[in-house]
């Protein structure tokens, strides 16, 4: 029987397991938008410097790379849906720290909930991902992906503009500048719980796909082992890089609007509400409220629009070519920025949000190619390699500081520059011609 986007070479359509699935693709997207405008909320209110706020992005990818090994064996020992109930209730918990959080009113506090939630998401990602590159024909494993991390950008976009409304409220060194946090992460909460009893009574079957690399003459449970295979290995680091130069645009985002962009006019203060706009140092100025809803509204609606334009283009082309013609186009991005061109740099800042879009999703689908059961081990390291996000921003933080926030825009344009490497040589480190690509051939 031939396969589909959704259906398997044995006739079973998983049409209705990969939009239930998807649906966590939003939950993660949702709870990580958030997290990219607490550095200049926490910033503003609690005295911090960039590097010292960096560690929100510390916290929540530490959380990544401590669980995403166990959440691998849980795939594999327990089955994808026990470790989705998993990954959902250490959501939950660290979603309801944030009411003690905020009695407790201290840095490690609000950080400790971030940890706690960062170990759900980790689960959840170890685990959604390479579940819905099985969800049907393994030849369109990297537009599957991409189209359930579409819904991962429609929860970018709900972050910051949902979760702007609370954090952002305040904007002094007070008690009570922070009492407003706990709002949103009760929403999530309360959702995580709907989600939780629907997966509990759904049908989430396991699925294992062949093993292309199993050695002559052995089973796949046999085959070689996932390190001695070089695309799995690059992908790793190409996944650091990935989620560190990630963390460094989007988290530094309100910062970069709030001391790099050039004044104002009268004009543009018109064309925008009433609220985003203040006057400082004499000009006409972006507030960090505003900053946060430009995020939401501007940068990841065009990361979301990325996913879906190169969803399309993966869809006639190879997954490889497109990662790395994507990844080329933002070193060059970042250059614009780090130069200090004005508009110009603010215009390549946003772009860059479109072509990220596709990064992560397809290099894990590269990464995973070809190892069938060998996946979920595999998955866990590739989401372990978010750690990248804990790390890096540190150095772009620090840059910034003792520079400036455009010269730290130097650490994402190296991290490009690699996965641009590896999107081109990936077809000699598979022993494979491309063939990550949606129906329509090689």
């Amino acid at each position: 029987m031939k396969s589909g986007l959704f259906r398997t070479s044995d006739g079973k359509n998983y049409l209705g397991t990969f939009c239930l699935v998807s649906s966590l693709f939003l939950l993660w997207g949702f709870c990580n938008g958030m997290i990219d405008i607490l550095n200049k909320h926490f910033q503003t209110t609690m005295s911090l410097n960039k590097m010292q706020s960096a560690f929100v992005q510390c916290a929540n990818y530490m959380g990544y790379f401590i669980m995403a090994l166990p959440a691998g064996w849980l795939a594999r020992r327990y089955g994808y849906k026990i470790g989705i109930l998993t990954g959902l209730a250490f959501i939950a918990a660290g979603a309801l720290w944030f009411i003690p959080a905020i009695q407790i009113n201290q840095y490690w506090a609000f950080l400790t909930g971030l940890f706690i939630l960062a170990i759900g998401l980790a689960t959840l990602e170890t685990i959604a991902n390479p579940y819905a590159t099985v969800l049907g024909d393994p030849k369109m494993d990297a537009t599957r992906i991409n189209m359930a991390q579409s819904c991962n950008g429609v929860g970018w976009i709900l972050g910051p503009v949902v979760g702007g409304s609370f954090v952002s409220a305040s904007t002094t060194v007070n008690a009570n500048a922070n009492e407003s946090l706990f709002i949103p992460y009760m929403g999530v909460a309360v959702v995580v719980g709907v989600l939780f009893a629907i997966f509990c009574f759904a049908n989430v079957p396991d699925i294992n796909t062949p093993d292309d690399y199993a050695a002559d003459g052995k089973t796949a449970g046999e085959a070689v082992h996932i390190w001695r295979h070089p695309h799995f290995v690059m992908a790793v680091l190409a996944q650091f890089l990935y989620c560190a130069a990630q963390t460094g645009v989007f988290g530094f985002f309100i910062n970069y609007i709030h001391s790099e962009i050039p004044a104002l006019t009268a004009q543009m203060a018109n064309l925008l509400p009433a609220t985003w706009v203040e006057t400082r140092n004499g000009a006409l100025a972006i507030t960090d409220s505003g900053a946060s809803k430009i995020l939401g509204y501007g940068g990841f609606v065009l990361f979301l629009l990325g996913r879906f334009v190169g969803s399309a283009i993966l869809s006639v082309t190879r997954a490889n070519r497109t990662l790395g013609a994507f990844a080329v186009i933002n070193v060059f991005l970042m250059l614009l920025i780090v130069m200090r061109l004005g508009w110009v740099s603010v215009g390549a800042l946003f772009l860059s949000f479109f072509f990220m879009s596709i990064m992560f999703p397809t290099i894990f689908a590269l990464g995973i190619h070809g190892l069938g059961a060998q996946s979920k081990k595999a998955a866990s390291f590739i989401v372990m390699a978010i750690v990248g996000g804990a790390i890096l921003p540190l150095l772009m933080g620090h840059i910034a500081d003792v520079y400036s926030m455009s010269l730290g825009f130097i650490v994402p344009l190296g991290c490009f520059a690699y996965i641009a490497l590896y999107g081109f040589i990936w077809p000699k480190l598979s022993n494979s011609s491309g063939v990550v690509v949606a129906a329509g051939g090689h």
